[in-house]
């Protein structure tokens, strides 16, 4: 199971951080031995180095290329989603992912798979204070945590991350999803988990 994680400048870190901690523990709990993933930024990105609304700074892993070869696309939120959606390069490369089995956001991240053309006829939800901005990509917004639409799940705003992870971890387990969603929550000392 290979996921791209994306990162752009002027995202949230904690919207990346909460998800990709959770799901990431696939591998390191030894759930899933063939979950890997690539942290993923558009091409044109100097030094592969992306910079969150506060400073901090991450070095993207892949730069560029199509997303077509990936199980999983997880995109988060922050401030920079409101331009990135209205940037047709970014745009386009997230597009490139439409063959790409599993696709998540949390928070504003959502913007960009609407903009994408990921949300048409979906149910979705975003940021508390970015509905009315998803509304026009989608079929309905819901005022809800998560919403889980088969090939498509979104997450509501920031602290949504940790609960998107663990319920994409308890999805991608089967049968055995509730155990080891319970036993991710608890290695995470997440009281929220199950």
């Amino acid at each position: 199971m290979k996921t791209a994680f994306i990162v752009f400048d002027n995202m949230t870190f904690l919207d990346f951080i909460g998800f990709y901690d959770a799901v990431t523990r696939l591998k390191t709990m030894k759930f899933m031995d063939d979950f890997s993933w690539n942290v993923c930024a558009r091409a044109g990105q100097p030094n592969a180095q992306v910079t969150d609304d506060r400073g901090l700074k991450v070095v993207a892993d892949t730069v560029g290329g199509s997303l077509a070869g990936y199980d999983m696309l997880f995109i988060p939120g922050g401030f920079g989603t409101r331009t990135l959606q209205h940037d047709r390069a970014f745009v386009d490369w997230i597009a490139t992912a439409k063959d790409v089995p599993l696709k998540t956001s949390v928070c504003t991240g959502s913007l960009l798979l609407g903009a994408a053309g990921f949300l048409k006829g979906k149910r979705a939800t975003s940021h508390p204070g970015a509905y009315e901005e998803v509304e026009p990509y989608c079929a309905t917004v819901l005022q809800q945590r998560i919403v889980d639409e088969g090939a498509l799940i979104t997450g509501g705003g920031v602290s949504t991350s940790i609960d998107l992870g663990l319920h994409v971890v308890e999805r991608l387990m089967g049968n055995a999803g509730k155990d080891a969603r319970t036993r991710v929550a608890k290695q995470m000392d997440y009281p929220y988990g199950s």
